[in-house]
This record gives C-alpha cells, structure tokens and sequence, in this order.
C-alpha cells in the first residue's frame, strides 16, 4: 500500500475498534476516547488513502470494502504492539511470558511457573484459559501446551507426553450405581456421564464414550472444573487423566472391559522465540515436568 508511512496507529486502532464493535459510540467507549474523536481519526484515515473506509448511514456505520485490508494491518500491528509490550528485557531472564492452556493444565503449570519463579524472581507470567486456542503463528501467546499438532509451518510442536485416561466416579455414585466398581459396555447406555460442550465431540474421549454406547449426558460443559466439581457432587462418570486425581479426592476410577485411549500433549511456540531465554527457561521447566508426570 503506497501510503502506508502517512498512516498512524492511532487511527488503524479506531477503525479496528469500529470493526470489532460495529459503531463509532461503541468504538470510542472501547479505545477510552469520545464518539467525535473516533470520527475525527477515522476521517484523518479517509484523507490520508483519498478514498472513503466508512459507509455512514441512519441505520448506522459499516466498513467499505477498502478497509479490509486495513483490518488485517491493523490486527498485525496489534499483536506485534502486543509482543513488544511482553519483551521487558531478556539478558537476565526477565520480562513477561504468556500462555495458552485448556483449564485441565492451569493447576500442574501454575505450580511450574510458581516454582521458576523462586530462582528467577524477575519473571512474569500471563496465563490464558480457553477454548479458542490462542494463535500461536501470529504471537496471541508466547508458549500453548496442546492436545493436538497444528498445520502452521512456523511453530515448534514437541510431544511431551501422553495422557493415560480412565473413568471416574464420585464414591457416592459408585455406592448408589456402580457398587462393584466395574462398568460394562452393555450397562453403557443406562448411567450418567459428564461430558465436554457438543463443539467438542471430536476428542478421542468423546468418541471413546459414543463407541462404548455412553448416550445420557447430564452436565455438559466448555470447562473442566465445572465438569470435576459435578463429578465430586455425585452427578456422574467422567473422563479424566490418570494422573490428575489425587489422593484426598472424592474420585473413584472405575474398570472398564475396553482400556481408554492415550493423548498425547504438545508444547508449542514460535520458532522465532526459542532463541529468546526466558521462553526458553519455561519451555524447559514444562517440558521435565510434564514429561516427569506423564512418565
């Protein structure tokens, strides 16, 4: 784009904001500025490309086609803004690592982080829970630990590890439904289970369950403490790893005729970081210890 050195941040960050909010008031109460400021930098925009970004209408505003290329820039401008704000110094392992995790990990890699953090106390971390896997290739975060490989060329994937999975029941279900602590496949169909959100379905340990003729699913959800505290309360059978109930915990793990399959788990992160130490430092405390416990 030839006119990119006549733009400013200061206005991509507008119209970015007007593309995720759908309107200049809204926009404005994002960014932290008023409805007339937003306007005034999405027109400084307008002048600066000589061509209208914006379609203002009574019904409201919406982006011309013209924009969407801006968008992508912006977005990119956003997260590298994003990385750099992180990158506080490196010589003495220092400055902020951020990471992606399903809630499953946020217990054993917190407990990593906390003991890094007593031999290298100028550290910081970010950790971020959730179902949309943040973006690694594009630096939303600096490390994820992952339950699958993705196709993107630029990352680093390293197995560390495989999940061994086992049902489990509260002692209260067991004593009520499964007193012999043995759950065949033709008995399946009749008890309740606990299970991960629909958009989920394609786990192994979904399909596992589908496979074994598991049907009555009385608490879904997106969250595994939710689904752990519902196992704890007595409302059903759930899939957990092996190595995750510990000794203390209201869980039973039931035999089952068929063995559960095995995950494996990835750590990941951008080639571009491993020279970096203090992404280094943490990928290697998370590599022994998820190896260690996985072992």
């Amino acid at each position: 784009m030839e006119t990119l050195d006549a733009l400013s941040w200061d206005d991509l960050r507008v119209l970015l904001a007007l593309h995720r909010h759908r309107s200049l008031l809204a926009a404005g109460r994002a960014l932290g500025v008023s409805t007339s400021t937003a306007s005034r930098r999405i027109e400084a925009l307008e002048k600066a490309l000589g061509r209208p970004l914006v379609h203002r209408s009574s019904a409201g505003t919406s982006l011309e086609p013209a924009a969407l290329e801006l968008i992508n820039l912006a977005e990119q401008l956003e997260l590298g803004l994003q990385a750099a704000r992180r990158d506080e110094g490196d010589a003495a392992a220092s400055g902020t690592v951020r990471l992606s995790l399903s809630d499953g990990f946020i217990v054993p890699v917190t407990q990593v982080l906390s003991d890094l953090r007593r031999t290298h106390p100028a550290l910081l971390f970010e950790i971020v829970s959730e179902v949309r896997m943040a973006d690694l290739s594009r630096l939303e975060a600096d490390i994820g630990v992952r339950l699958a490989r993705s196709t993107s060329p630029v990352l680093v994937e390293r197995e560390v590890g495989r999940i061994r999975l086992a049902l489990y029941a509260a002692r209260s279900y067991v004593e009520r439904r499964v007193r012999d602590g043995r759950l065949k496949r033709d008995d399946m169909a009749r008890h309740d289970f606990l299970g991960f959100e629909t958009t989920l379905n394609k786990m192994p340990q979904a399909q596992w369950l589908s496979e074994q003729g598991a049907k009555r699913f009385v608490f879904r959800s997106n969250s595994y403490f939710a689904l752990r505290e519902a196992a704890e309360q007595g409302q059903g059978i759930l899939v957990l790893g092996s190595g995750l109930v510990g000794q203390g915990s209201e869980l039973v793990r039931l035999e089952t005729e068929t063995e559960l399959p095995s995950v494996p788990v990835y750590l990941a992160y951008h080639r571009e970081l491993r020279g970096m130490k203090r992404v280094r430092l943490v990928i290697d405390a998370l590599q022994a210890a998820l190896r260690a416990a996985m072992a």
